[in-house]
């Protein structure tokens, strides 16, 4: 959280100053998904979780946290990380143009 200090001008001359809290966060950043690929969006980290929506060719996605789970091998590697694009929903690592073969988000807690 970051505190900003705020000044405002009121009728006439009184000025008022208003301290606002704002949350701070790093500028979220979308990932492509391998070129040519529509990929399996999963309930959980693996291969055995239902398949909750498939991704379109030429997707981007954010990564909020990554865990382990099921190894797959893909255009980016073999990997055993999955990347939480949202709330319930994984996909591989592999798949992702992350720039990275490790992790580089938080874990997530399942």
């Amino acid at each position: 959280m970051s505190v900003e200090r705020i000044e405002e001008v009121e009728s006439g001359d009184e000025t008022k100053s208003v301290t606002a809290t704002a949350a701070t966060s790093a500028a979220l950043r979308y990932y492509s998904v391998a070129p040519g690929y529509r990929l399996n969006v999963r309930s959980g980290p693996g291969t055995g979780y239902t398949i909750v929506r498939v991704l379109a060719e030429g997707a981007k996605v954010p990564i909020w946290c990554q865990t382990p789970g099921t190894n797959v091998a893909g255009p980016y590697g073999t990997s055993n990380i999955w990347d939480n694009i949202d709330d319930g929903e994984y996909v591989s690592d592999a798949y992702v143009n992350t720039g990275s073969d490790g992790y580089f988000r938080p874990r997530c807690s399942l």
